[in-house]
């Protein structure tokens, strides 16, 4: 049985296929009733053995975002060198929004392996599932507040981690761009750039073993 009727199941799958990777923000600001809201909605996410490795880090210094947007401004040359004939498509892609969003969150993981061995033992890399979820959490609340939000992933995590103040046991995996924009994009960035494509759904679904059609 379910608890929810047909419209509220409607407007999850909605939120679900509307959601983007947003890169373009204004710079009006979110308001903290939403925000709050937001993280809260992080923190709702599944934990593999109730860990809750997720650490948010606020960041509302403007130097500091400032430093922040220029190691990643570095670290997306770096990755066009690594793409080789792909270089120039990489620098002209607009993969970040950290000087415009509303506001900037850093994500990181708090090492807690000692401590959590429950659903860890042979897959220690669970918390960084686990904080996956609590990102996806947020991402899609974002969207059905109307907010957007950005997952950056450019910036080497030592330094971010020293820009950050944080200690050795902790980890940055993601910076979060989250803020008010002038539109959703109608499809994802990268499909619209002609990066990449989504894959066909049944081209990925197998059974009882790998590349087994499913019927």
């Amino acid at each position: 049985m379910s608890d929810f009727d047909s419209s509220a199941r409607e407007a999850i799958y909605r939120v679900i296929g509307a959601r983007r990777d947003m890169r373009n923000f204004t710079p009006d600001p979110v308001d903290p009733g939403v925000l709050r809201r937001l993280l809260e909605a992080a923190h709702a996410g599944p934990s593999v053995g109730y860990m809750q490795p997720w650490r948010f880090i606020r960041v509302t210094d403007a130097a500091l975002r400032g430093r922040i947007h220029a190691h990643v401004a570095e670290e997306q040359e770096r990755t066009a060198d690594a793409c080789g004939e792909r270089a120039r498509e990489v620098q002209r892609l607009k993969l970040e929004g950290i000087r415009d969003c509303g506001e900037l969150l850093v994500v990181a993981l708090c090492d807690q392996r000692e401590r959590y061995v429950l659903g860890r033992r042979t897959m220690p890399e669970m918390d960084l599932c686990s904080a996956a979820c609590a990102i996806q959490n947020l991402w899609l609340a974002a969207r059905a507040e109307g907010i957007g939000l950005g997952w950056v992933s450019l910036f080497e995590p030592a330094t971010l981690a020293g820009m950050m103040g944080m200690p050795a046991d902790a980890q940055p995996i993601a910076i979060l761009c989250v803020g008010h924009v002038p539109a959703f994009y109608e499809r994802p960035m990268l499909e619209a750039e002609g990066w990449d494509e989504r894959r066909d759904l049944d081209a990925l679904v197998f059974e009882n073993s790998w590349e087994a059609a499913a019927s």
